[in-house]
């Protein structure tokens, strides 16, 4: 046995990060699996073993579609299952089994540097150990005091069980899981707007990545670093994104029969939720408009950022294809940021990243209708949604066939993947959008790091 182990340590370090990523998720959807099948985790007499596995994808892919209402179904039992599998993806599970290496041995070996890269998009000046403690010193502090507010909120409106509800929804939502405990998700909660900006705010710290949280605690702790070009180009695209799709979501028709503060909050909330792939909701997606869902599916689409909890194409690498375009427009030979020159490598890495997750939505999409008989925006934006791990949908998933349950459940792995290699577990890349050579970054201005 002990031999046995041995020769799977040594095979596991010869692989390649993303190859060792993709067997590591597939293990941890296997526990999770075998743990909601046990019967201690339900409140009904017999759970499906599709429904089952559909969910453990769900929770590990931080997805948040389900096949059966999951408040009704799983007890608390199975409610602590899911919210440790939930932090544990979120989290990355390298970098939890990672830092207690680190705790115990004091040191790290290259195999899971490298993994880690891969799981958190590290840039290169950033030294992984200290790097590492940040993450998790940042995710335990943001979730204890989300869950701190969250409780007194819940517990004013008279919820039961707040401090549970609160932890559940802070891990939740900072780790952009969107699975709650109520069984109509936040859509009680459309007009409150504590409850609703705390799981917004949540969601954002764990989409925009620890990249931003580290670099911004860099700059703050000395006054000779300022925020990095990757931050500014995250942030920046970020509030963008956010402020176009609140705009937008604010004009439906549905949502525009809302009282005005209500309407203005509840835009803002489902453009986060969409934008940010936490898929939580207060306002039902089935009411939208199909102008708004195409909105919902581009925000999906356009995803979280790098070395963040969230999903999607990141925000790096559409922002990289939209350098690309504007100074395609301006007739510019180089492609530049803020009049920085970004690499020519990181712009086809971005592109190549941009065709496969559009090659993969529009092939799930194409086998969904396959199999299910649905309108074609809702179809799509069941598909945007596993791909991009939001858990966002219009209602379908509970009413799929078993063909369909089995192509979103391989959306929903591709997504995972996704996140930790940027081109849906074929190509791995390391580098930021904004990541320059040795050469280019000592000609930088004021300071500026140069990812």
């Amino acid at each position: 046995m002990k031999k046995l182990y041995k020769r799977l340590r040594i095979w596991f370090r010869g692989l390649h990060p993303t190859h060792a990523l993709m067997i590591g998720y597939a293990f941890y959807v296997v526990i999770v699996f075998l743990l909601l099948c046990l019967p201690i985790c339900w409140k009904i007499n017999w759970v499906s073993p599709i429904d089952n596995l559909f969910i453990a994808v769900s929770v590990i892919s931080t997805s948040g579609l389900a096949t059966i209402n999951t408040t009704n179904v799983y007890n608390s039992f199975g409610q602590l299952i899911f919210l440790l599998g939930i932090q544990i993806s979120g989290l990355g599970y390298m970098t939890i089994g990672s830092y207690a290496i680190l705790a115990s041995k004091g040191h790290l070996s290259k195999n899971r540097i490298n993994i880690g890269k891969a799981v958190l998009a590290m840039p290169e000046s950033f030294e992984p150990t200290r790097f590492l403690r940040h993450i998790i010193m940042f995710t335990f502090g943001i979730e204890l005091l989300g869950s701190l507010i969250l409780w007194q909120a819940f517990t004013e409106i008279g919820i039961t069980n707040p401090l549970w509800t609160a932890i559940f929804h802070s891990v939740a939502a900072f780790c952009t899981a969107g699975f709650s405990t109520f069984p109509n998700n936040l859509e009680a909660f459309s007009g409150n707007t504590k409850i609703s900006l705390v799981i917004a705010i949540l969601s954002l710290l764990g989409a925009t990545g620890f990249i931003v949280l580290h670099d911004l605690t860099r700059s703050i702790q000395s006054k000779h670093v300022r925020a990095t070009l990757t931050t500014r180009i995250i942030l920046i695209a970020t509030f963008g994104a956010v402020t176009t799709g609140t705009t937008l979501l604010f004009f439906d028709a549905a949502i525009s029969t809302l009282p005005f503060k209500e309407r203005l909050l509840v835009a803002f909330f489902q453009t986060v939720s969409a934008l940010t792939t936490s898929g939580f909701h207060t306002f039902s997606v089935g009411a939208l408009s199909n102008a708004t869902i195409v909105v919902v599916i581009i925000l999906m689409i356009l995803g979280a950022s790098p070395s963040g909890t969230g999903g999607g194409l990141k925000t790096t690498t559409w922002s990289a294809a939209i350098a690309t375009i504007m100074s395609f427009l301006r007739g510019q030979d180089e492609i530049t940021f803020f009049k920085y020159k970004v690499p020519h490598g990181r712009i086809t890495a971005a592109f190549a990243s941009i065709a496969l997750y559009l090659i993969a939505f529009s092939a799930g999409t194409y086998c969904l209708l396959l199999f299910d008989r649905r309108p074609f925006e809702e179809v799509a934006l069941e598909v945007a949604s596993a791909l991009g791990t939001v858990g966002l949908s219009c209602g379908i998933t509970e009413d799929l066939t078993l063909g369909g349950k089995i192509v979103i459940i391989i959306m929903m792995y591709i997504g995972r993947l996704g996140v930790v290699s940027l081109a849906l577990g074929a190509v791995a890349l390391y580098k930021d959008v904004a990541h320059e050579n040795h050469e280019e970054s000592t000609t930088e201005k004021k300071g500026d790091i140069v990812l």
